[in-house]
């Protein structure tokens, strides 16, 4: 599933797990609106495509380069026809401190204010951060 195949609000989690396991930032990039805002999973803020394509590249070439996405919950909330707000949860694990020790396994939250767009369903804001419960 590619961007442009998010048809569905439902879509995004699994265009967004796919770009993810490929390490394709450019491709998680495309997921957002033009303008959108992204907090990453080690805390920056990124602002517009160009910006968050560089962020995700950057984590995939450091702590994420070995990271893995298994999905786990969701929950969608349409706010209108075109307009919704997703809360996925994930178990990430692979992660690696800088000296290449494996960090374990953490939850992780990936919370999207998603709005439909002509090229399917973008994120205006994603924000991705570790969570218990």
């Amino acid at each position: 599933m590619t961007p442009s195949e998010t048809t569905t609000a439902d879509d995004f989690t699994r265009a967004f797990a796919r770009a993810w396991t490929a390490q394709d930032a450019k491709a998680l990039a495309d997921l957002m609106a033009e303008d959108g805002d992204l907090v990453s999973l080690t805390g920056r803020w990124a602002e517009g495509r160009k910006d968050i394509a560089a962020t995700f590249a950057a984590e995939f070439a450091g702590t994420l380069a070995r990271a893995r996405l298994v999905t786990g919950r969701a929950k969608l909330r349409q706010l209108g026809p075109q307009v919704a707000v997703l809360h996925q949860r994930f178990v990430l694990s692979g992660l690696i401190d800088p000296q290449g020790a494996d960090l374990g396994r953490v939850g992780v939250v990936l919370v999207a204010t998603l709005m439909i767009t002509p090229q399917g369903w973008r994120a205006a804001a994603l924000q991705f951060c570790a969570a218990e419960g």
